[in-house]
């Protein structure tokens, strides 16, 4: 593995359905493997787009609400099922072009035959297609919990890529300071951090966490216009102007170990991001800061991660 590499991040609109979603991928993702990205990256559930509804919609909470409910059977249906067939499209695509992906997707788990949970998923899938790390969002945000659920620890981990080492976390995990902890103990390299749209506070967040954890950050967000919500919704009264009002902004920005921008945010754009990283910085960075070394202090603190899904599946097959 050499010292620098070319990454990228998509910034483009939702696709609305899940066939449409992987299509869009495809082409995406070989553009930025022609630009030579090794590592590319999508947004928070990319597949099949984040239910901005959520947070514009006057009835998102409406109990036994019929529109509502319509449109959670569309998120289920277009939901990704590990393995299934739509991640084994997302594995091709990864061996076409010869990259690591990491891609965001609402992910659909079936259960005996219920119906099972969807989880805010964060998928890192080699060059030769191999699923590397599977990353369930731990707590669904506010609104959010009436979609996915609760996630779990399997996925708080850094893996070896041809970048280097790669992390994830999706959105307000990045406010999480214990998840946070867990990744800078995993060594990270490099840092994916997803969110619908990175508005300032998000930015924020992702540039603490680079200066906080030594990394490089790709801080991923998605577009979506106005004229993309459910039709069956309502939307508050002002909230929405025109079709193509913008409700997801993009944002997407490359950030430096040391917290600063590699490349700065872009709004309101379809754009590839590019960068050339240099892990050398890494180390020279860890001068200044260093949680998991000389400021770490493990004599004074301890930290241990819980292991639920595994024990889920040890008690399963019993």
């Amino acid at each position: 593995m050499g010292l620098k590499h070319v990454v990228a991040i998509v910034q483009a609109e939702v696709a609305p359905d899940v066939h449409s979603g992987l299509e869009r991928t495809a082409e995406l993702a070989r553009e930025a493997a022609q630009g030579g990205a090794e590592l590319i990256v999508f947004p928070e559930t990319w597949i099949p787009g984040y239910p901005a509804w959520l947070d514009v919609s006057r009835d998102a909470a409406l109990w036994d609400h019929a529109p509502v409910k319509a449109v959670f059977g569309r998120i289920v249906e277009n939901s990704i099922a590990v393995p299934g067939a739509a991640f084994d499209r997302l594995a091709a695509i990864a061996r076409d072009v010869g990259a690591t992906l990491v891609v965001g997707v609402s992910e659909r788990v079936a259960v005996g035959r219920g119906r099972g949970t969807l989880y805010n998923t964060l998928l890192t899938i080699g060059p030769q297609g191999q699923l590397l790390n599977h990353h369930r969002k731990l707590m669904p945000t506010y609104t959010e919990r009436l979609v996915w659920g609760a996630g779990d620890t399997e996925g708080l981990r850094s893996v070896e890529t041809p970048v280097g080492h790669v992390g994830g976390l999706v959105c307000w995990e990045h406010w999480m300071p214990l998840a946070r902890q867990a990744l800078h103990e995993a060594g990270e390299d490099i840092h994916v951090a997803v969110w619908p749209t990175v508005k300032e506070i998000h930015q924020v967040a992702s540039r603490h966490y680079a200066f906080e954890g030594r990394c490089y950050v790709l801080a991923a967000g998605a577009l979506m216009r106005a004229g993309a919500l459910p039709p069956e919704l309502e939307a508050h009264p002002g909230h929405i102007t025109h079709p193509d009002q913008w409700l997801l902004r993009g944002g997407s920005a490359i950030i430096g170990p040391d917290g600063s921008y590699l490349v700065a945010p872009v709004f309101d754009e379809p754009r590839v991001l590019v960068a050339e990283l240099d892990l050398r910085r890494i180390q020279e960075e860890s001068m200044t800061l260093d949680v998991t070394g000389h400021y770490h202090r493990p004599e004074l603190f301890e930290f241990q991660l819980v292991h639920s899904r595994r024990r889920r599946q040890e008690r399963n097959k019993d």
